[in-house]
């Protein structure tokens, strides 16, 4: 079981690279996963609840998902 601080680090880094290299968060994880030698299951248990926002939304963009509503802020 991954520690908050092992989640923290590890979504950090994704959202960085995605960031830096101007790729996806879900390309950024298999990316890392790649280069790293990391299961991608493994990967799963250290992605932080705000990322997987991030991811959720991503994948709406993509029609991966459904769209779900949205109240308007």
């Amino acid at each position: 079981m991954p520690t908050q601080s092992e989640i923290k680090e590890f979504s950090g880094l994704i959202e960085g690279m995605a960031k830096e290299e101007g790729i996806g968060y879900m390309d950024a994880i298999c990316h890392h996963c790649n280069e790293t030698g990391l299961e991608v299951e493994m990967a799963a248990t250290l992605i932080s609840a705000a990322l997987k926002s991030k991811i959720r939304e991503e994948a709406q963009e993509l029609n991966l998902l459904k769209k779900t509503s949205k109240l308007p802020i």
